[in-house]
């Protein structure tokens, strides 16, 4: 089953796409250090919407016409397409910059994903252990398992770039431990903060010229093309998304 499409150029606005109201969910905060945030959807008609692009990484279980998946997605370089087939259920699990698993490198999985092989009908394999699916109220279990297994791990270096913090490391070893833990550059992730900036002011309200300046673009075809890649969409299409 596909379910996320990366767009090349501009997607079509949500407004235009069929189907496309926001489906039934609902999300909450972990108190985990290594989860961001954990959110289950269900789908009682087929729909479809924009996503933006994202520098964390997500598990996946997905149960739809009676049969149960589990995978892990990369983070997404640009804006795509998510598709949400009628009668799916989703639980997604979204990780903090700096956590990755051990035995899986994040860069080898931008803008894609990966199924785990299926131990049981309720289970799932990775690294040689059969590990049950997590329900949404009980993640955190899951993932504490996980930690004390050492598969799931934190690189502290990411913490300390996110918040400017200097480091005794050398710049080329700080720059090899952030790339290992988030299969990004810096440079990278902070263009991704700069275009959602740049979208959340122009659901404001804030006129383009305005916004270009304000998010620290050279011209408006800096941003354009920064907000296709980012969003799928360009920023008129942004802009009639207002929001109050």
């Amino acid at each position: 089953m596909k379910i996320l499409e990366p767009q090349d150029g501009a997607a079509e606005s949500p407004e235009h796409m069929s189907h496309s109201q926001e489906p039934a969910h609902e999300a909450r905060a972990s108190d985990s250090p290594f989860v961001e945030q954990i959110r289950r959807i269900w789908i009682e008609r087929e729909s479809a919407s924009l996503c933006s692009a994202d520098g964390h990484w997500n598990m996946l279980l997905v149960r739809y016409q009676g049969e149960t998946s589990f995978s892990v997605w990369g983070p997404m370089t640009q804006g795509g397409a998510m598709h949400y087939p009628q009668g799916a259920e989703f639980l997604s699990i979204t990780f903090t910059l700096g956590t990755f698993i051990s035995q899986m490198p994040v860069g080898n999985l931008l803008d894609k994903g990966q199924i785990l092989p299926r131990a049981s009908a309720n289970s799932f394999w990775l690294d040689d252990f059969s590990w049950r699916f997590p329900e949404y109220e009980h993640v955190e279990a899951f993932i504490n398992k996980l930690v004390r297994k050492g598969l799931l791990v934190h690189e502290p270096v990411v913490d300390a770039v996110l918040q400017g913090q200097s480091s005794a490391l050398s710049k080329r070893s700080v720059q090899r431990r952030f790339l290992r833990a988030t299969g990004l550059s810096l440079r990278t992730l902070q263009s991704f903060e700069r275009a959602r900036h740049a979208a959340a002011l122009l659901q404001q309200g804030v006129p383009l010229l305005d916004t270009v300046e304000e998010a620290g673009y050279f011209d408006q075809s800096h941003l354009t093309r920064a907000l296709k890649r980012f969003s799928g969409q360009t920023p008129a299409q942004i802009a009639r998304t207002r929001k109050p």
